[in-house]
C-alpha cells in the first residue's frame, strides 16, 4: 500500500520562525517528503540552499522528485541528524542560517504497513526508520526479557500497565505482525482514556528501536554549534519526552550560570549559548488539526543562536 501525501506540520510557523532569505544556508534535519524544505527553498529564492538529512530511502525518492526544480540549491543526503556535523563538513558548509527538526515518525511512514509503524494496518513489526538498521521491533518483542521489556514500555511509553503487557507479549511470543501485537497488548490492558490501547507501546517499541531520545540529546549541541549568530533552531516533538528533552536544553543553553541558586559565585563558568524566542511553544491552530489530524500533539519551539 502506497503511503499517503506528505503534509508538514506547523508549515508556515516554520516559515515564519527560520525567516529564510536569499543567499542564506539551511538544514531540515527530518527530510521526510521535503515539505518544510520546499517551503524553505522557495522563501529563499533565488539562491538559498538547503541541507536535507533522512535515514528513509523511500521519504529521499519522494523528497528528491518534490525539490527537483531547485537544481543544486537541494542538497540531499541518506544520513541521521546525528550526524549533522560530518554533513555539514561533507557539503563544504560552515555556518548556517537556520535549522530545522520534525521529530518522530511521519504520516508518509505510519501509512506504509510493510513498514510496520501502525497498528492501524496489519505489516510486519519492523518500526526502523533505517530498512537496514541491526535491530527490528520484532527482535526486541521476541528476544527481550519480560523485565526488560516491561522498562522499555514504562520508560518511552509512559505506560501504568507496561508489566501486566510485557507478561502477554512473553506469554504470547513469538510475535511478527502489527496486528497480533497490537491485539495482545489490548488484551493486556493498555493505554486508558481516547487512547488506542496500543498507542503507548508502539510509541516505546519505535523510540527504542530507533534509538531516538539519546539521538535527540546527541544532536542538539551539534544544531546549536552550527548555527551563525542569529541563527534559528525551530524543533517540532510530538511527545512528552521528546519536547522535555528540547525544553530542557533550552532553558539550560539560555541560562549563563548553571550553579545552585543558593552558591554565591559562580564556579561553573557556563555562559548561555541562546535566547529562547518563544516562552511557550507554538501548538496548531483548530484548523490545522482539522486538516492534518497528525499535528495535533505537534508542539514548536524556537531558539536564537547568541
Amino acid at each position: 500500500m502506497a503511503a499517503g501525501p506528505h503534509i508538514p506540520v506547523l508549515y508556515q510557523d516554520i516559515i515564519h520562525a527560520l525567516q529564510p532569505k536569499s543567499g542564506g544556508l539551511y538544514v531540515d534535519c527530518t527530510l521526510g517528503g521535503g515539505g518544510h524544505a520546499q517551503g524553505i527553498l522557495e522563501a529563499s529564492r533565488p539562491d538559498g540552499k538547503l541541507l536535507g538529512l533522512d535515514l528513509d530511502p523511500q521519504a529521499i525518492a519522494i523528497a528528491r522528485k518534490r525539490l527537483a526544480s531547485f537544481g543544486e540549491r537541494a542538497r540531499i543526503e541518506r544520513a541521521s541528524y546525528v550526524e549533522l556535523t560530518s554533513a555539514l563538513k561533507s557539503a563544504g558548509w560552515n555556518l548556517v542560517d537556520g535549522i530545522v527538526f520534525d521529530l518522530g515518525v511521519s504520516s508518509m511512514q505510519f501509512g506504509t504497513p510493510e513498514r510496520g509503524f501502525s497498528f492501524q494496518h496489519d505489516g510486519p513489526l519492523d518500526m526502523r526508520f533505517n530498512p537496514e538498521g541491526s535491530v527490528s521491533a520484532a527482535e526486541l518483542v521476541n528476544q527481550m526479557s519480560e523485565a526488560e521489556l516491561a522498562e522499555i514500555i514504562f520508560r518511552y511509553g509512559e505506560d501504568r500497565n507496561a508489566r501486566r503487557i510485557a507478561r502477554a507479549i512473553v506469554r504470547a511470543r513469538p510475535l511478527q505482525t502489527t496486528s497480533q501485537l497490537a491485539a495482545v497488548v489490548a488484551g493486556a490492558g493498555g493505554a486508558r482514556g481516547h487512547l488506542h490501547p496500543a498507542t503507548r507501546t508502539f510509541q516505546a517499541l519505535r523510540i527504542a528501536v530507533n534509538d531516538e531520545l539519546k539521538s535527540i540529546e546527541a544532536a542538539l549541541p551539534q544544531a546549536v554549534q552550527a548555527l551563525n549568530s542569529g541563527g534559528r533552531l525551530a524543533i517540532i516533538s510530538f511527545q512528552s519526552l521528546e519536547d522535555r528533552i528540547v525544553k530542557d536544553y533550552f532553558n539550560r543553553e539560555s541560562t549563563d550560570c548553571l550553579c545552585p541558586p543558593q552558591q554565591p559565585v559562580c564556579t561553573c563558568g557556563h555562559k548561555a549559548t541562546i535566547r529562547k524566542v518563544t516562552r511557550k511553544p507554538i501548538v496548531p491552530t483548530e484548523s490545522e488539526i482539522s486538516d492534518n489530524p497528525r499535528a495535533r500533539s505537534a508542539k514548536l519551539r524556537l531558539a536564537e543562536k547568541l
